[in-house]
This record gives structure tokens, sequence and C-alpha cells, in this order.
């Protein structure tokens, strides 16, 4: 999907995964925006993933994501094949793990590209492809007191 035009800056960058982590302290929506910064971008998408007070029907208390040591290296792996599909000027990843409260940032990311169609499509890959391939789990706990573990990001 990458661009023909011959303008560098329509090309993706020579190394444009700038940020990739698994976090346990707070997130910051402006560190990633900061990460994905780049003068030949047109256009940058973000997403940020908060913890939401209901699930299934039920109201959620709190929460806990938990990770397998590999999950940092698989959020790479997919980020590096989000820049190989489209011209990724800069691209950032960050995921929580420990406890949170509602409100509290779970995930952030950020895809910066020489036009928005592409920032949209390619963040929208990056955050699919990381809930759905990256070994972090989550471990809901509600106001009646049960609680279940969801495989996903």
């Amino acid at each position: 999907m990458a661009s023909t035009n011959d303008h560098p800056g329509e090309q993706g960058a020579q190394d444009p995964v700038k940020l990739i982590g698994i976090r346990d302290t707070a997130l910051s929506v402006d560190e990633v925006f900061r990460a994905v910064g780049d003068d030949a971008a047109g256009g940058t998408a973000l997403f940020v993933g908060t913890v939401r007070n209901h699930d299934g029907g039920a109201d959620v208390a709190e929460l806990g994501y938990s990770c397998h040591p590999s999950a940092e290296a698989e959020m790479r792996r997919i980020a590096e094949k989000v820049v190989a599909e489209f011209p990724v000027r800069a691209l950032a990843a960050v995921h929580r793990v420990g406890d949170l409260r509602v409100g509290d940032l779970a995930v952030v990311v950020a895809v910066s590209c020489p036009h928005r169609g592409e920032a949209f499509e390619a963040c929208r890959k990056l955050i699919d492809d990381l809930k759905h391939e990256v070994p972090i789990w989550k471990h809901q706990r509600f106001s009646d007191g049960t609680e279940e573990w969801v495989g996903a990001c």
C-alpha cells in the first residue's frame, strides 16, 4: 500500500518505530504524540484505550493487566509489520500493566504518515493487531464481587 510518489517524504522513514513499551506506570498521550512527530507527515492518528466502567452488562470496579515476558517483542513485531505495509514516518505504542481504575489509560498508540488516510488505516491495523496478537491479559473485577480473565489487550 506504500505510495509510489518519488518524494522521500511520501515513503516510510528509515527507522519509523520510535517507541514501544510495556509500562507499570501511568501512560502519557503527550509522550506518544511527541514520539511520532515528523516534518514529512501530513497526518497523525492517535488511539487511546481507557478502562471503562462496564463490560458485558456488568459494572467494572477495577482491573489489572498482566503480560507474558515476550509481550514487548510481540508489540515490536506487529509495529514492524505495520511499517512494512504502510508508508509510516513514525510509530509509537505503549501498554500499561498492573492495577488500573476506571478512566485510566490502558494503551496509547500513534502513527504518522504522509497522508491522513494512511495514518488512520495504519493506526487501526496497529491497535487491532496488538489487541489480537500480543500476550496481554485483563483481569476484571466487577462491583458484584465476580471477576473474569480476558485474553485481550
